[in-house]
This record gives C-alpha cells, sequence and structure tokens, in this order.
C-alpha cells in the first residue's frame, strides 16, 4: 500500500507561498503544490481565478463561522472535501459537467456542506 503514497511525484508535496490580496490586504498562503492544483480545479469549474475564489472562501468561512484561525489547514481540508465530494460523484455514476461547456458549474460545497 505505501508504494502507492511514498511513489508520488516530490513536487506534489513541495511547499509553494503565494501572495494574494483579500479585501485589499496582502496576505501570503504556503500550500503545497498539490493543493494548489486542486484549488485552480475548483476555480476554473467556477469560472473565477484562483484568488477570487480564495477571496470567496475566506468571506463564506468568516460568515459562518467568525474569524478563522488556521486559513491554509481550512483550504487544505476544503480541497480535500472537494476531492472526496468527486469521488462520490464517480462513484455513483454521475459525471460533472466540464468547466466550459456553456452549462453552469455546480456550486460547491464548502463549508459544512452549505454550498
Amino acid at each position: 500500500m505505501c508504494q502507492v503514497y511514498v511513489r508520488a511525484d516530490p513536487i506534489l508535496y513541495e511547499s509553494r507561498s503565494r501572495s494574494l490580496r483579500i479585501h485589499g490586504v496582502v496576505t501570503t498562503l504556503r500550500l503545497e503544490n498539490l493543493f494548489w492544483d486542486t484549488l485552480a480545479e475548483m476555480a476554473a469549474a467556477e469560472g473565477v481565478t484562483t484568488n477570487q475564489l480564495i477571496a470567496t472562501l475566506h468571506d463564506e468561512v468568516t460568515a459562518y463561522r467568525g474569524e478563522v484561525d488556521n486559513f491554509a489547514s481550512f483550504l487544505r481540508v476544503t480541497c480535500m472535501r472537494y476531492r472526496q465530494l468527486q469521488g462520490e460523484s464517480a462513484a455513483s455514476g454521475r459525471q460533472a459537467a466540464p468547466a466550459g461547456d456553456g452549462s453552469a458549474p455546480a456550486p460547491l460545497m464548502l463549508v459544512g456542506g452549505v454550498g
């Protein structure tokens, strides 16, 4: 079993910092490349930039829970939940519409199952 994981490309777990602006405040987030890739995929599905998606997620979690102590961890969990929901959709035989096909993207299930 471990071979599946230990043979992963090291670039996937290499960390990268990115600066972005949330409500005019510049902040830096450090995440592993796999999470940045997942956030970019989520953003593309929503038709927004990765920075816009992150700002939206920040607004939504703040409105739902108040201030978040560790926003980077929240983003990692969000990515994992996104992948989990993709797996559940695939297992049930539902196919997600590809981005850019003219249909409206399905809403993301974010904080506590709230889309």
